[in-house]
């Protein structure tokens, strides 16, 4: 649906109200196109690409757990640390 920019300022609300129902609204001015008004999702990134089949969510319990190796302390900067396991 394209609305002019005076008509767009003269019924804002009821335009809005359009691209939230899922209307996509091209604003023009003096009969060419210069904005697009459509809704904001509001389903998160990640719900989003797994509905769209773009990515599946990890089975519950499959992460591995690093339980048997011990923990490097560190005793200063990280620079220092790495040169350190690199010698």
């Amino acid at each position: 649906m394209d609305v002019s920019v005076t008509d767009l300022r003269a019924d804002l609300a009821a335009w809005i109200s359009r691209a939230r129902e899922g209307e996509d609204v091209v604003v023009t001015d003096r009969g060419a196109p210069v904005a697009r008004l459509t809704a904001v999702e509001q389903v998160s990134l990640l719900d989003r690409l797994t509905r769209e089949g773009l990515l599946s969510r990890p089975a519950p319990g499959s992460r591995p757990r690093a339980t048997d190796v011990p923990r490097v302390r560190a005793h200063g900067d990280v620079s220092g640390l790495v040169g350190e396991q690199r010698r």
